[in-house]
C-alpha cells in the first residue's frame, strides 16, 4: 500500500471505485464495511466472513484484490477510518459496544502498552535523530498542537523552556491567530507540529505557511499518512487509538519523553547548570514540600 494515502477517507473511495470488479461474495464484504466501518475494524477476518455469509479465505481475498497485502493490514485502514471520521458520540457509542464495564481498565491498558510496543517496534531512527539535529540547530523552535494534543505541545514547551532559551508555544484559538503566532517565523526556525486524529485544519494550515516560508517541520502524528507529514522536514510516527470518546496519547507521550531525553543529554553540561540554578531557587521559594509531616 502508499503509505502516502489519507489515512480513513480514502479507504471507502478505494472500495467504492473497486465494487465493479469484485465478486458477488466480495461485494457483501464491500458494502457492509462501507455502511458498518465501525463494526468491522474491530472484527477478525473469520467474524467478519461470518456476519456477512461468506468464508474466512474470501474476506482475504477481498483484501487482496483492493490492494491490501492481508486483512490485518486492511483492519489497520479500517479503524483509521473510525478514528478519523467518527463523531465524539459515535466513538463512544462503537466503544461501548466493543467493551463491557468489567473489560475496560484491561482493555485500555493493555491497548495503550501495545501502542508503546508498536511505536518502539516501528519508530525510525534515522528520522528520530535528524529530528533531534534540527532542534538542536534551530534559531528559535516553535511548538504548536490542537484539541487534545495540546496537552502534548504543552509538555514540550515546559521541559524545552528548561532547555533552549528560545521556545515559543503557539496556543491559537482559531481563524487568522494561527498566522499572527507564525508571523515571523523564518527558514532557520523549526516548528514542531503534534497532531493525531481526528486532525485539525489549523494546524494542517500553520505547517503549511510555516513550510512555505522555508522553515523546517518536525511532524509528530500517528502515521506517515497524517495531512502535516508532506510538508515535514523530520516525521516521527506513534501509535494512537481511540479509547471510547477519548484520545489515546500515551505511546506519542513516551515517545515525547525520550525526545526530551535524548535533547537533554545532548546538551548535558548546560542543562546541569540550568537545573543547578533552579534547584537553589525552589529550595529558597520551598517551591516543593518535604513530604516529611510534623
Amino acid at each position: 500500500m502508499n503509505d502516502t494515502q489519507a489515512p480513513g477517507g480514502d479507504l471507502i473511495c478505494q472500495i467504492t471505485e473497486a465494487m465493479p470488479a469484485l465478486s458477488k461474495g466480495q461485494k457483501l464484504i464491500a458494502n457492509y464495511i462501507i455502511q458498518n466501518y465501525d463494526k468491522a475494524a474491530y472484527m477478525t477476518a473469520s467474524a467478519l466472513g461470518a456476519e456477512v455469509g461468506v468464508s474466512e479465505s474470501t474476506v482475504v481475498r477481498f483484501a487482496n484484490e483492493i490492494g491490501f497485502d492481508g486483512y490485518p493490514e486492511l483492519q489497520s485502514k479500517i479503524r483509521d477510518t473510525v478514528r478519523v471520521r467518527l463523531t465524539s458520540v459515535q466513538r463512544m457509542e462503537s466503544a461501548n459496544i466493543r467493551m463491557g464495564e468489567a473489560e475496560i481498565l484491561d482493555s485500555i491498558l493493555l491497548n495503550d502498552a501495545e501502542r508503546i510496543k508498536s511505536t518502539l517496534d516501528t519508530l525510525d531512527r534515522a528520522e528520530f535523530a535528524k529530528a533531534v539535529d534540527l532542534i538542536l540547530g534551530a534559531k528559535n523552535i516553535y511548538i504548536m498542537g490542537m484539541r487534545s494534543s495540546a496537552v502534548l505541545a504543552e509538555f514540550v514547551n515546559y521541559y524545552f523552556g528548561l532547555l533552549f532559551d528560545n521556545v515559543r508555544l503557539i496556543r491559537p484559538a482559531g481563524g487568522s491567530e494561527i498566522f499572527e503566532h507564525l508571523m515571523k517565523i523564518h527558514s532557520d526556525d523549526v516548528l514542531i507540529a503534534i497532531s493525531f486524529p481526528r486532525y485539525t485544519t489549523g494546524i494542517v494550515n500553520a505547517v503549511e505557511y510555516a513550510a512555505s516560508t522555508g522553515a523546517r517541520v518536525v511532524a509528530i502524528t500517528d502515521s506517515l499518512s497524517s495531512p502535516i507529514v508532506p510538508h515535514a522536514s523530520a516525521a516521527l510516527v506513534a501509535k494512537s487509538d481511540m479509547a471510547s470518546f477519548v484520545d489515546s496519547l500515551v505511546a506519542p507521550m513516551s515517545l515525547i519523553n525520550a525526545l526530551i531525553a535524548y535533547i537533554g543529554k545532548k546538551k548535558h553540561n548546560e542543562v546541569t547548570e540550568t537545573l543547578g540554578r533552579l534547584e537553589a531557587v525552589w529550595k529558597e521559594y520551598n517551591v516543593y514540600t518535604s513530604g516529611v509531616q510534623g
